[in-house]
């Protein structure tokens, strides 16, 4: 694992996997995950088939460059957006998914990377998403895995999984680890893992426990706006991967980022949920080896 200075005052943690002469694959993590979520396992088998893998935490999460001079109380920020005092809620945000974005394509040039596959999911699709609005000349293809639009109608959570993902969870090692099985309501119904989302739970705390980030990421994700327009003028080929047991992110919204792209290839993945089981690694990586041989 490296640190490097990707804009001023902002650093990645980043590791990369295979032959750096290898075409380069950036994958982008989603919300208050850190580059462990991208399973070592699975970076290495994508290596192994002739790519150049870099994973790496976003900003406010994991070893990359926290904000935490900037604290959101999450209560304060829910009831401005909830009662539409956007002024607020903008105000205590440090920045938007078009920051992070930049910090991704600033890891790129840092590691002398001029173009990239990128690959994000969840909240990291929502990043690949701006990233290949904003610089299509820097993204080789896009592929936007159990993502939305930014468009409050698609990719709605059921209660169940909203409840889970704004709830409180333990700020003890333990108590941290056993209250990760709640994730299960958002997981592939037959695949679904409670040991493994503990196994990445206790590393994850071990590595960095950063919980005041997740409030800004939130922030901006939820301030960042629809991205439909720009989506319908995007000329970069793009994938887009869903699981149809996804409650987190209904799979409306990878069927309407499908949609909105034009020429997109719509991958609608039975027995994933918003999670990526070791099961249905196969599939992925066929599919994203042979989205990746585009250039």
């Amino acid at each position: 694992m490296s640190i490097i200075g990707v804009s001023p005052g902002v650093s990645l943690a980043y590791e990369t996997f295979g032959d750096p002469g290898d075409p380069p694959v950036l994958l982008v993590m989603g919300f208050g995950a850190q580059l462990l979520a991208w399973h070592e396992d699975f970076c290495r088998a994508l290596a192994g088939r002739g790519r150049y893998v870099i994973r790496y935490d976003n900003r406010d999460c994991g070893l990359s460059t926290g904000f935490d001079d900037h604290p959101v109380d999450m209560g304060e920020f829910i009831a401005a957006v909830s009662s539409g005092d956007f002024a607020t809620a903008l105000a205590m945000v440090p920045y938007r998914l078009s920051d992070m974005a930049a910090d991704g394509l600033g890891l790129l040039t840092a590691l002398g990377v001029e173009r990239a596959h990128v690959v994000g999911a969840s909240m990291g699709g929502m990043i690949a998403q701006t990233m290949a609005v904003s610089a299509p000349e820097r993204v080789l293809t896009l592929t936007s895995m159990m993502s939305s639009t930014g468009e409050s109608e698609y990719g709605r959570p059921s209660p169940q999984a909203q409840a889970v993902l704004f709830g409180p969870r333990p700020a003890d090692r333990d108590g941290y680890v056993a209250a990760a099985e709640k994730e299960l309501v958002w997981a592939s119904k037959r695949y679904g893992d409670a040991a493994a989302l503990r196994e990445l739970a206790a590393a994850s705390y071990d590595r960095a426990y950063r919980p005041a980030g997740i409030g800004r990421q939130l922030g901006a994700m939820i301030l960042s706006g629809s991205r439909a327009d720009a989506l319908r003028e995007l000329r970069v080929p793009t994938m887009v991967i869903h699981g149809l047991d996804d409650t987190l992110i209904d799979p409306s919204g990878g069927r309407r980022t499908a949609e909105l792209v034009p020429g997109a290839e719509l991958l609608l993945l039975p027995d994933m949920g918003h999670d990526r089981p070791r099961e249905l690694w196969p599939t992925l990586l066929d599919a994203l080896v042979a989205h990746t041989g585009r250039e």
